[in-house]
């Protein structure tokens, strides 16, 4: 079962799609709204205009030439009374006079600027009721009753409420979301409708990329389309193409260099064990002193070295056993005290100067192991710590979880951090100026393939006292 990530493609994909659309709607409808409700005040605002002037233009000339105050009155009221459904509240005031009438609240500075004005002004404001609408709207007349050029100086106020248009306004703003909540839904659907689409190329990319790591390189796609995606699509396939030849040659010249090295070390087994007979004869002369002394050292040196071209072509067929799958074991239940002890004699190596074991509570354990290929690992691991480290080395056992545990630890300044990976590869040397070694420089390498064989697993670390440290 796979988990996907919150953070994934899709997800992405959907919230991006969700975002613009959301966004969209939400610059849509506040355009909308805004507009709406400017039309909506507007309208309400002209047509409150225009009757407020047609019942100014019918009432106004039957005022006198001076108008009194009960004039004023009698006016405010008069209009008040024509104001019908609309319910505005009116008030009338005469040059730097107080308005008289019921319109309120009326600030000073709208009252200034609506004598010194010729047209009629607005305000909005919010009262305790609700939002208000005030008109100011001067008078033009004269004593005749016919319109003047020239204010009177009389101006009328008119407040009335906006609750009518409030509500209209409040139900623009519930439509809106009513219809943003289907259309946040569709887009919803229809942004994993196109991710599915977008990603399905993705998927199936992804799907191929995990065949081919797997070992399947012959996996190839169907390009559909002629976009990026079908692009990406073809070049994938022919990457994988160049991998499934690249794959077919390295195998090729593997299994060439394998079976070379196998037919070579094969080869070379019956002479040079004929050359190891003739040496070992002539070591007995140069021993016994029977050769020349310059004759002597020849011989030894000789005998030496076809020892080590010996173990090399041991190494070599024991590594081509591994190689073609050849290798077996032959288990048999044996003391780990009794193997160590051998491993330590055949040797030579004494105990505790040139090795320390601790096998504390593994001392009496029985494992059932193939004795001759643990062997070889405990003695190259043990053989290279004292060749590159420093005595004595320590050889420590014990049991974890069922599982038996061995470390082999020496004094030396240990392995450097960027050799550490490497020290199990074949021919590997830390060293490169270093020509030649006293081993085949693959010890370490059979070393590892026999812990394997046995289903376990060999690594290297430095320890925290120094020195390196093979588990």
């Amino acid at each position: 079962m796979r988990l996907r990530s919150a953070r994934g493609l899709r997800t992405r994909l959907v919230v991006a799609f969700l975002l613009v659309a959301s966004l969209s709607a939400l610059i849509t409808a506040a355009l909308t709204f805004r507009q709406a409700r400017a039309a909506i005040l507007q309208r309400s605002q002209n047509t409150a205009a225009h009757d407020l002037r047609l019942q100014i233009d019918s009432l106004a000339p039957n005022l006198p030439a001076a108008p009194t105050d009960d004039d004023l009155r009698a006016l405010a009221q008069q209009l008040d009374r024509v104001g019908g459904a609309r319910g505005w509240h009116t008030a009338v005031s005469r040059d730097d006079g107080p308005p008289i009438g019921t319109a309120s609240p009326i600030s000073a500075a709208v009252r200034d600027v609506a004598r010194k004005s010729n047209t009629a002004l607005y305000e909005r404001t919010d009262g305790g009721d609700g939002p208000r609408l005030l008109i100011a709207m001067p008078v033009n007349y004269d004593s005749q009753g016919a319109a003047a050029p020239q204010p009177s100086g009389l101006v009328v106020y008119a407040t009335y409420t906006l609750r009518t248009e409030q509500t209209d306004i409040s139900a623009l703003i519930t439509a809106a979301w009513a219809g943003a909540v289907p259309a946040l839904a569709f887009a919803a659907v229809a942004a994993l409708f196109a991710a599915r689409r977008v990603l399905r190329p993705v998927r199936h990319l992804r799907a191929a990329a995990e065949k081919i790591t797997s070992g399947a390189l012959d996996t190839r796609l169907d390009v559909t389309g002629k976009d990026e995606l079908a692009e990406l699509t073809g070049t994938f396939n022919t990457m994988a193409t160049a991998l499934e030849r690249d794959d077919r040659e390295l195998r090729r010249m593997e299994a060439n260099a394998r079976r070379f090295a196998a037919d070579v070390s094969h080869e070379l087994r019956t002479p040079l064990a004929a050359m190891a007979a003739v040496t070992d004869a002539l070591d007995e002369d140069a021993h016994s002193g029977e050769l020349p002394p310059d004759t002597a050292d020849a011989v030894l040196l000789i005998s030496e070295e076809t020892r080590k071209l010996a173990r090399m072509v041991e190494d070599l067929m024991e590594i081509s056993r591994f190689d073609a799958g050849a290798a077996a074991l032959e288990l048999d239940e044996i003391s780990l005290r009794t193997l160590l002890d051998k491993t330590l004699a055949v040797r030579g190596w004494r105990e505790p100067q040139q090795v320390v074991t601790r096998l504390a509570e593994a001392r009496d354990v029985r494992v059932r192991v193939d004795a001759r290929r643990l062997d070889v690992v405990l003695a190259n691991l043990i053989g290279n710590a004292l060749r590159h480290g420093a005595p004595p080395v320590g050889v420590t056992a014990h049991v974890t979880n069922g599982d038996l545990v061995v470390e082999v630890a020496d004094r030396g300044p240990g392995i450097p951090e960027d050799v550490l990976p490497y020290v199990f590869d074949r021919f590997y040397k830390a060293d490169a100026a270093r020509a030649r070694s006293e081993g085949s420089g693959l010890g370490l390498a059979i070393a590892r393939e026999n812990v394997r064989l046995h289903g376990g697993t060999l690594t290297a670390a430095n320890s925290p006292d120094g020195g390196p440290c093979s588990p």
